[in-house]
């Protein structure tokens, strides 16, 4: 900001091992965008190190970024983002298209996704003719179709009642069993809780790490 420096994260180290899944909290400012949007190769730290499945992400450019972005990250956000006019099954051929499979292949890995969370009825539905639960499993299952080893999902219940959040985050919890990794990025304590380990960023640094024992609450 004009001649200041601000650091958004400092001295962040963390090991991420395959299938875990974290809940990532912290206050409004407190650099919990900024880690996420590290993790998931949205930006690149100005100094250290990010190594995902051996690869140093931190020397990528733009286009290997977006290729590990659509190979390895798939993205769920409060807002669904989906595309208004297209229905349930374009919206999730989307990441298909960009990596170049073929129309017709692609068509079944979509409507295989969808009826893996419960939407296989729901296909030609738009946006607008489905609830705000159905729309961030049309999203979900968006994020699943290219197979990726990360899930990344930010607020996903903010936009959701109590007991349809309750829904999608069973849901998540399903995929992590199926060895996804999964981060869920939130502020709210009932959300975290669904995770087996919550790392907590206040002021840029890592307040806490806690990994909770199978079967016991944090």
């Amino acid at each position: 900001m004009g001649t200041e420096t601000i650091h958004a994260l400092r001295d962040v180290s963390l090991d991420i091992q395959r299938g875990e899944y974290v809940a990532i909290m912290g206050p409004s400012g407190s650099g919990k965008s900024t880690l996420m949007n590290l993790l998931g190769c949205l930006d690149t730290p100005t100094s250290g190190l990010y190594e995902l499945n051996g690869a140093n992400v931190s020397d990528m450019d733009d286009n290997q970024l977006a290729e590990i972005r659509n190979r390895e990250i798939g993205f769920v956000f409060q807002t669904f983002n989906l595309l208004p006019r297209s229905n349930a099954l374009r919206n999730v051929e989307l990441p298909l298209i960009y990596s170049g499979m073929d129309a017709g292949q692609r068509k079944q890995v979509a409507l295989d996704a969808l009826t893996s969370v419960g939407l296989g009825d729901r296909i030609h539905h738009k946006p607008n003719e489905l609830s705000g639960g159905q729309r961030q499993r049309v999203a979900i299952a968006r994020a699943l179709v290219n197979t990726p080893s990360i899930i990344l999902a930010d607020e996903p219940t903010g936009n959701l009642d109590s007991k349809t959040g309750e829904e999608i985050m069973a849901l998540l919890e399903v995929l992590s069993e199926k060895g996804n990794t999964v981060f869920v990025v939130t502020h709210e304590e009932d959300i975290a809780k669904h995770a087996r380990r919550i790392i907590r960023i206040r002021d840029g640094l890592i307040a806490s790490d806690e990994t909770k024992s199978k079967g016991k609450g944090v």
